[in-house]
């Protein structure tokens, strides 16, 4: 004589598709994503750059500062002021000496003003300073 077995409540609890490992693969292609991604850091404002006909692309990975028509200075959206300037730059060259820092001072910016940004970068240590223009 067979015996069939009912479904029971465990048994219907069993059946259900394990979703731990699709989480795990889900997270693991987020920080491949995250940690792949280039992220490129702007000063956060709008500039109007000068034109320069002898103005070349650079590569590498930079400091950016902004330098407005207003007299502020900016870097990653904040104002720093020219106090903040050495700081920033100083900080920033730990991991890189050799990183570039480009001022991107807008065309209404005062010539002093822009001066004392990059005094106040080459106190932080850097030996590459480059004014951004418009091609």
């Amino acid at each position: 004589m067979r015996r069939f077995r009912g479904f029971t409540q465990t048994d219907e609890q069993s059946s259900e598709i394990n979703m731990s490992p699709l989480i795990d693969i889900v997270f693991i292609l987020l920080i491949f994503f995250v940690v792949t991604t280039v992220f490129i850091d702007d000063p956060g404002v709008e500039i109007n750059k000068p034109q320069a006909s002898s103005a070349e692309q650079l590569e590498k990975e930079s400091i950016f500062l902004a330098v407005t028509r207003d007299g502020e200075v900016y870097y990653g959206g904040r104002n720093i002021g020219v106090e903040g300037v050495t700081g920033i730059v100083t900080s920033m060259l730990g991991d890189d000496p050799e990183m570039p820092v480009i001022i991107q001072g807008d065309v209404e910016a005062t010539h002093g003003l822009i001066m004392k940004v990059t005094d106040a970068a080459q106190l932080g240590g850097a030996t590459s300073i480059y004014s951004a223009t418009a091609k």
